[in-house]
């Protein structure tokens, strides 16, 4: 591995053989890389960053570990829990046993506020059967119009194209959801997995989500998180699996070119190196995707910049002691969304750490820290009893504008393939037509589907360990 130090030079003196240039370091380009070299291809990732993990790294502050967001997976990410099994950290973010999930209505009086969204060993639908029943955030015949929309929302084909076009609010409405079954159960999860209000999400990606999560297998949504920094995970852990699999991985390095060669092959330029290889993949964002491509690669590339994007908040607090007793919970009546307890991951010794994961926050995401100090802590003691008398010892944010692409009615059509139409260039992001949203599982799964295309352009054999996951799926 090289720091981003070089000499002009060529690969030239590589023996014959196949070759891959990765360029992104992200979920999406490590997957990539690790399954062509587990395959035989000698490949050399590019990041520009000092790390890798895309949007999903940590950071240092004082004594603390953060991650820049708080970041869950389901059971049913089966290409993720894929990716955690091949850089060996599955046991460092595990899965619930049975999906259970803690929702805090402010609009009840207190010791009359808690919920709980959990499943029974039952098949699907009558796992979710009494935990919707005794739902005590929806009225009785909310209850029985949500039971009925979940059918009519299993019944829908999600190859259906026209799904696309339409917008879940409307469609939610159109099947009897009242604005209050919306906040309190639909937007509940879909803000979260989506980025995005159910009004200004794609009918086509919402029913995906709900119909994988809650209506596949009866331990489909049963949610999973890492226990340590995400960064020892998507960072230090992959870093070692990328090094063990032979390939060469830069950091630091800023690709300004990609063009193809007369003889077939592939030069990607760097600031003072050329990197030559039979094939490459760009695993970067779709406007650095864009600036990449080289002319006649897409029949529409402007659809690229058409894909918009969605910010994400995250606000930390740290308290001078413990006032939440769960892992997590979610709230509703109030401007928080999810709480996450992050004080063992980040390494604080005294005292308690929690993280406020903000999903669609046009609204708030260019708040100054004073303003959104002001507008957290006091819901926060609302929230948690704890919190009232118990001292703060820090508050910051951390803020992605750019987290995910915007799920919005059409989205689907912008979205590209892995393949392009210049032989040897392929495409991989979790904005790529993988079906589903902006997630860490549809990261891996373009990362999965680039190298599946690239192996089968090349003759090589598939191994047989990557493709696993899709019989689980």
């Amino acid at each position: 591995m090289t720091d981003g130090t070089r000499s002009e030079r060529t690969h030239d003196d590589i023996p014959s053989g196949r070759t891959a240039v990765v360029i992104g370091g992200g979920l999406a380009g490590v997957t990539t890389a690790l399954a062509l070299a587990d395959a035989g291809i000698r490949v050399t990732l590019l990041e520009g960053r000092p790390r890798l993990g895309g949007l999903a790294f940590s950071f240092r502050r004082g004594d603390l570990t953060v991650d820049n967001g708080q970041h869950v997976y389901l059971r049913c990410c089966t290409a993720y829990r894929w990716f955690l099994d091949r850089i060996e950290g599955a046991a460092l973010a595990p899965l619930q046993d049975r999906l259970d999930v803690p929702v805090l209505d402010l609009a009840k009086p207190e010791g009359r506020r808690l919920g709980r969204l959990r499943r029974d060993p039952l098949p699907v639908p009558l796992h979710l059967g009494r935990s919707l029943a005794s739902y005590p955030h929806l009225s009785l015949a909310e209850r029985a119009r949500v039971g009925r929309a979940a059918l009519a929302l299993r019944a829908l084909d999600l190859g259906d194209p026209a799904l696309d076009a339409q917008d879940f609010g409307g469609w939610l409405a159109a099947h009897g959801q009242s604005a209050r079954a919306v906040e309190a159960l639909w937007d509940l999860v879909g803000v979260a997995t989506l980025n995005a209000v159910a009004r200004d999400s794609s009918l086509a990606l919402a029913a995906m989500v709900f119909k994988t999560g809650l209506l596949s297998d009866p331990g489909a949504a049963d949610i999973g998180w890492a226990h340590v920094p995400l960064g020892e995970l998507h960072d230090e852990l992959a870093r070692k699996a990328l090094d063990s699999a032979g390939v060469r991985t830069e950091i630091r390095t800023r690709v300004t070119s990609v063009s193809h060669n007369e003889n077939g092959t592939w030069s990607v330029q760097v600031p003072g190196e050329t990197h030559t290889a039979d094939t490459v993949v760009l695993a970067v964002a779709q406007r650095e995707a864009y600036d990449l491509l080289p002319e006649g690669a897409l029949d529409a590339p402007e659809n690229l910049l058409e894909i918009g994007t969605a910010p994400i908040l995250n606000v930390h607090v740290v308290y001078d002691r413990t006032v939440l007793t769960t892992p997590f919970f979610a709230a509703l009546g109030s401007p928080v969304q999810w709480v996450f307890d992050r004080t063992h991951a980040s390494g604080l010794r005294e005292g308690q750490y929690l993280a406020l994961s903000q999903s669609a926050a046009q609204d708030e995401i260019d708040a100054p820290v004073a303003v959104l100090r002001e507008r957290y802590l006091p819901e926060l003691e609302r929230l948690l009893p704890g919190t009232r008398g118990a001292g703060v010892k820090d508050f910051f944010v951390t803020r992605e504008r750019t987290a995910t692409f915007a799920p919005t009615p059409g989205v689907g059509r912008l979205r590209p393939g892995t393949r392009t139409k210049a032989p040897g260039l392929y495409l991989a992001g979790a904005w790529t037509a993988t079906g589903w949203p902006a997630t860490m599982e549809s990261a891996v799964r373009s990362g999965v589907n680039a190298a599946d295309a690239v192996l089968r352009t090349l003759g090589r054999s598939r191994p047989r360990h990557l493709f696993e996951f899709e019989e689980a799926a």
